[in-house]
């Protein structure tokens, strides 16, 4: 999961000369990883560790939190290509560019109704997290291979590395008591909307969806330094981690993005102790 420069004070309450630069963009497994953090983290993001802890009442709040609707699909693009797709760190190592194959996967959590917005008052879309359902699969189901269907041979790059992860690593033998995950793909903030807790209560939403449909785990799968440093925060802990040196399908180094970029790491919270009590142990490669 990803995220840009959004130096949201409700996420971080931590000493002003220590504040952490939020990528606007927390991308997000099916996609790459929100997962996607991409900027950098040091002048701006204030995180606390706690979701959201906004200070403006509900009157004076300059924005209001919605589910993302299929007619909002022009606007949420409009805003990845403003301030995630450019600045995620494989999409920047590989050039990618403009890419339709890219916008088309971008939207399709939306499906699944547990995505939402922040609308500022004039009705403009301001913040968005991109969110899905993981279901656990029956043990005769083969996985689709998302890559297998993708075109664009930059962006089939970034999908084969997404498939190999998971063959690497199952979240639902991480959790074997699941059936059914909250799987966070693209957190992005506009950054003219800085500072006003817009992260946070998208997050907090999310927890909220959650807790009415009985779900106990949210998955993050992050590509960038910044976007786990920033999930360890909200409290997030890592349960899978792979070098990018490490991913060789042809005996050659596929990635090198720029430092600080190293490699791929899943990010999970529990919100139910039960949950968290029925975690495998970390999975390193």
């Amino acid at each position: 999961m990803e995220v840009q420069n959004m130096p949201d004070q409700s996420l971080m309450q931590t000493n002003p000369n220590q504040r952490i630069m939020l990528d606007s963009r927390c991308g997000l497994n099916d996609l790459y990883p929100i997962a996607r953090l991409t900027q950098k983290m040091e002048d701006v993001l204030n995180v606390s560790g706690k979701a959201s802890t906004t200070t403006a009442t509900k009157d004076d709040c300059p924005y209001t939190i919605e589910l993302v609707q299929p007619e909002d699909a022009d606007a949420v693009i409009a805003m990845l290509k403003t301030f995630f797709f450019k600045d995620e760190p494989l999409n920047t190592f590989l050039d990618l560019g403009e890419c339709k194959e890219l916008e088309k996967y971008s939207l399709k959590p939306l499906t699944d109704n547990c995505s939402y917005k922040a609308v500022n008052k004039s009705g403009d879309i301001i913040g968005i997290f991109l969110n899905g359902l993981m279901r656990r699969p029956s043990p005769d189901e083969v996985p689709e291979k998302a890559a297998d269907s993708c075109d664009h041979p930059k962006f089939k790059k970034i999908l084969s590395l997404m498939d190999h992860v998971e063959e690497k690593f199952n979240i639902f033998d991480h959790y074997p008591n699941e059936e059914l995950i909250l799987d966070g793909k693209i957190l992005s903030v506009d950054t003219n909307y800085r500072g006003l807790g817009i992260a946070g209560r998208l997050t907090e939403r999310a927890y909220e969806y959650m807790r009415e449909n009985g779900i106990n785990v949210y998955h993050v799968l992050c590509s960038s330094h910044y976007s786990a440093r920033v999930m360890e925060k909200l409290g997030f802990h890592e349960v899978f981690s792979m070098q990018f040196s490490e991913y060789q399908p042809d005996g050659k180094v596929v990635f090198k993005p720029a430092h600080p970029h190293v490699g791929m790491r899943i990010m999970a919270k529990e919100l139910n102790p039960d949950g968290k009590q029925s975690a495998a142990p970390i999975t390193k490669l």
